[in-house]
């Protein structure tokens, strides 16, 4: 008998835990920061030094796209069009307002 009630009391403060725990992960990954695996080679030698054998793992700044704070040199993440599974890394050279040649 005091065995069932022990576990119902921990089934209980896992789920209290999960039901907490499952939308502030949620809300951190969609507004704060997200993390991505890095594969190919377009970003060589600032990701994925070695090619194709070991992908990086890179953290995405999503609080910075939000307020518009991106500006040269940064390394931004968008999705392509082509397949929107996917996501694209590259490196912004240019900002509102400047001219290329």
């Amino acid at each position: 008998m005091a065995q069932t009630g022990f576990g119902r009391k921990y089934f209980k403060a896992f789920v209290s835990g999960f039901f907490v725990a499952v939308p502030v992960t949620v809300t951190v990954l969609d507004r704060l920061a997200d993390v991505a695996r890095m594969e190919g080679a377009s970003m060589q030698p600032s990701l994925n030094p070695d090619g194709e054998s070991s992908p990086d793992v890179v953290l995405l700044n999503r609080w910075s796209v939000r307020n518009y704070q991106v500006q040269r040199g940064d390394i931004v993440s968008v999705l392509s069009l082509k397949d929107p599974r996917q996501k694209i890394i590259k490196r912004v050279i240019a900002i509102e307002g400047d001219f290329i040649e």
